[in-house]
């Protein structure tokens, strides 16, 4: 029934005219003529020989690009007091970020008292000892002595100065006070203290890592039999969860050299622009990575495919009433592109829109 409408609404709206009946391939077809304003409703495709396109299917998650981050690490150890930020927090440079307070600090501060005393103490001895000198009351050597004992002095208290500002400069004070800044503008991405931690000496973790989050990178996973397929500089498209009908594109910029011991996929890496910062780390991402094969094949678009009783069938358009419905072996469909292995030559014209209306058409009984 649907059948006899879909072919009164062709013979309607287009005036198609039914003839004689004659073979084509394996299917019987009716002679049929486009009209005028049918040919209007149609679009008409060639095929055309062109390398195959191959797409993977892979999953994987949003990371911040690590070349472009910077880690603040602490100066001193000590006990966190505060923490200002969280993580995903937008920071601006010089923003406090935490409040440490450390004996190491305060020892330097301590220190630098001392040296400084002394440092006054050996420049007396030293003025004095000129003057003894200059005036015939001392020897040479007494002033040579103070002199060097000053020199000292001044060494030791510019050591001290500099283990301070090592230690964190301008953002301590002799309480023992260490206050952790933001060295750069960015989001926190990663953030490794709360408030009470202790911080020792040997600690190796950064406290917080800051990244512009202008660029972003989509790890994802290749099982073994899939490696030949990726490599460096292939395109990628990027969907997620969040946005599902946006499409982010990218290039494999890494290919990792070992499999993990327990999964046994290999590691890409895809570098993305992240300019509207949509993408945050730790989202989840469908991958395609596409490239060509060595291969040929004729190549149509895939709105041209009928498929019927487990068949592909493509509608041929020889001219207005020269119309013919041939089966075609399809070897893959990558995006809307059908590549063809038999049914077809280069050349050949088929018909991409409003083709299962001449295909019932052509078919009906």
């Amino acid at each position: 029934m649907r059948k006899a409408i879909l072919y009164m609404m062709v013979a309607g709206i287009a005036g198609l005219t039914s003839c004689e009946e004659k073979k084509t391939g394996t299917m019987e077809n009716k002679q049929v003529c486009v009209s005028d304003s049918l040919a209007k409703m149609i679009t008409i495709d060639t095929a055309k020989e062109t390398d195959i396109k191959n797409e993977l299917k892979l999953t994987g998650e949003v990371s911040f690009d690590e070349n472009n981050v910077v880690k603040v690490f602490p100066f001193a150890s000590g006990q966190v007091m505060n923490v200002n930020v969280s993580l995903g927090d937008k920071v601006s440079k010089g923003q406090l970020l935490a409040v440490i307070r450390s004996a190491d600090v305060a020892g330097n501060y301590s220190d630098l008292t001392s040296a400084n005393a002394d440092l006054s103490v050996a420049k007396r001895q030293m003025q004095q000892a000129e003057y003894l000198y200059k005036n015939g009351i001392s020897s040479e050597r007494d002033y040579t002595e103070a002199k060097g004992n000053y020199t000292k002095a001044v060494s030791a208290n510019r050591k001290v100065q500099e283990q301070i500002a090592i230690n964190g400069g301008g953002n301590t004070n002799a309480s023992g006070t260490l206050l952790v800044k933001a060295p750069r503008s960015g989001y926190i991405v990663e953030k490794n203290i709360t408030q009470g931690n202790f911080i020792r000496q040997d600690n190796s973790n950064s406290l917080f890592t800051i990244s512009d989050m202008k660029d972003v990178w989509i790890k994802a996973n290749v099982f073994e039999s899939d490696i030949a397929k990726v490599k460096t500089g292939y395109q990628a498209k990027i969907t997620t969860l969040a946005y599902p009908d946006k499409v982010f594109i990218g290039k494999v910029n890494n290919v990792g050299s070992v499999l993990d011991p327990d999964s046994k996929v290999l590691t890409i890496r895809i570098t993305l622009p992240n300019t509207d910062m949509l993408l945050k780390p730790e989202m989840f991402t469908n991958v395609m990575v596409s490239n060509d094969e060595a291969a040929k094949a004729l190549a149509i678009p895939s709105q041209a495919v009928v498929f019927d009783s487990g068949k592909n069938y493509v509608v041929v358009y020889n001219g207005k009433c020269n119309l013919a419905v041939r089966e075609v072996n399809v070897i893959k469909t990558v995006e809307n592109t059908t590549y063809v292995g038999s049914g077809l030559k280069a050349g050949d014209k088929v018909i991409s829109k409003n083709q299962l209306l001449l295909y019932n058409a052509l078919t009906e009984d």
